[in-house]
C-alpha cells in the first residue's frame, strides 16, 4: 500500500520507506522546535500523521510533501501550545494563590484603585466588567449594547492607556 496512495515517490527519495523516515525526521524536529513541552512531541507527529492521511487529497504537487507536512506538524505544535497553556499543576494553584494574596496589599490596592480613578467612567467600567468581575467580551458588549469589535477595541485601549499611566507614574518626578 503507498503512502499517498501515489504509485511515483519524490525524486530525492529511492523507497517508499525513505520518504516515510524523513518526513518522520523533518516533523519531529519541527515539532521539537515549536513546542514548549517537549515530552509532547511524539504525540503531535503522531497527530500530524494522522492528518496527513486524512487530508491527502489537498496536496497539490507530490514533490512538495515535505514543506507540506512539516506545515502540519507546526500548526498542531502551536495548537499544542495553546492547549497548554491554560493548563494549571496543583503547584502552580499554590503559586497563583501567594501572588494573589500579596497582590490583594492594601498599598497596591490603593494604587489600583488611583490608576483606575484617572480613566474615564467608560473605561474604568470595562476593566471592572473585563477584568474584576470576569465577564467575557460577548456579556459585556450585551450589557453596554455595542458590538463585541468595540468592546475588545475599547478593552485594549483602555489596558494601554492604563500601562501608559501606571509607567508615568514610575518615572521620577522633577
Amino acid at each position: 500500500m503507498s503512502f499517498l496512495r501515489e504509485p511515483d515517490v519524490p525524486s530525492p527519495f529511492q523507497s517508499e520507506d525513505e520518504l516515510l523516515g524523513e518526513l518522520y525526521n523533518q516533523m519531529l524536529r519541527v515539532v521539537r522546535h515549536k513546542l514548549w513541552h517537549k515530552g509532547d512531541a511524539g504525540d503531535v507527529v503522531q497527530e500530524a500523521w494522522v492528518r496527513i492521511l486524512e487530508k491527502r487529497s489537498t496536496l497539490r504537487e507530490q514533490n512538495k510533501i515535505i514543506p507540506w507536512a512539516k506545515a502540519i506538524a507546526a500548526n498542531l505544535a502551536s495548537n499544542a501550545n495553546r492547549a497548554r497553556r491554560f493548563e494549571v499543576s496543583g503547584d502552580q494553584y499554590e503559586q497563583i494563590y501567594d501572588a494573589y494574596a500579596s497582590a490583594s496589599s492594601p498599598e497596591l490596592m490603593m494604587e489600583l484603585s488611583d490608576l483606575l480613578g484617572r480613566l474615564d467612567p467608560k473605561e474604568r467600567t470595562l476593566l471592572l466588567y473585563k477584568f474584576y468581575y470576569g465577564l467575557k467580551d460577548a456579556e459585556i458588549a450585551a450589557a453596554l449594547q455595542l458590538p463585541v469589535g468595540t468592546v475588545k477595541a475599547q478593552i485594549h485601549r483602555s489596558k494601554a492607556k492604563l500601562n501608559a499611566l501606571d509607567k508615568d507614574d514610575g518615572k521620577p518626578h522633577t
